[in-house]
């Protein structure tokens, strides 16, 4: 007799173990019968947040176009752009900018970018024949390259496509900090000075 109440009060307290979670599971359904659910509401509400986005997006104050601080045109009518050379805490110089094709027809011969020092051969399609030229100093900088002999440098350009634009940075070692300009040579484009920052 004493298993049999056992298992009665075992099968009441499942069953009202069930019933309480239909409860509360009925508790969550009620509010979206009102329309107040957690997902009725954050509908609206995401609504609200993208559209505040979109709102905000049009409203803020327009980004500064890109910083150029020089241009050439190279082989093949490739325009380069150079927009930044920033000196890092780490001792290097981090030179970024961009390639664009502005031509109809697509740019496939960016060999010349590499260079022909044999240390940056590794580099594959890069521009790794990047140097950097401290003229008061009398002094070449070269790519910094890893244990690989990889260089710290925009790599797999193997081609610009028309009307395409391909961002690249390179990383050279820091000239003194008294070194205020500095000429950027790639091969095939004409050299450009430009101003070293921080």
């Amino acid at each position: 007799m004493s298993v049999r109440h056992t298992l009665r009060a075992r099968r009441g307290a499942a069953a009202a173990m069930v019933v309480a979670l239909a409860l509360a599971v009925g508790g969550c359904g009620s509010d979206s019968k009102d329309g107040k659910s957690g997902s009725a509401s954050s509908g609206p509400q995401s609504k609200a947040a993208s559209g505040g986005s979109q709102q905000s997006g049009t409203s803020a104050p327009k980004t500064e176009p890109t910083v150029k601080l020089a241009e050439a045109t190279g082989q093949g009518g490739i325009l380069l752009t150079i927009n930044s050379v920033a000196r890092d805490t780490g001792g290097f110089v981090t030179v970024t900018g961009q390639l664009r094709n502005p031509g109809s027809e697509n740019f496939v011969d960016t060999s010349g970018w590499v260079g022909t020092e044999k240390d940056v051969l590794a580099s594959g399609d890069s521009v790794a024949g990047a140097t950097l030229v401290d003229k008061v100093g009398k002094k070449r900088y070269y790519v910094l390259r890893d244990t690989g002999g990889k260089c710290l440098c925009t790599m797999g350009i193997v081609g610009v496509k028309a009307g395409q634009t391909v961002p690249f940075f390179a990383q050279f070692p820091a000239p003194p900090a008294g070194t205020k300009d500095v000429d950027f040579q790639l091969p095939t484009f004409p050299t450009m000075t430009v101003p070293v920052s921080g």
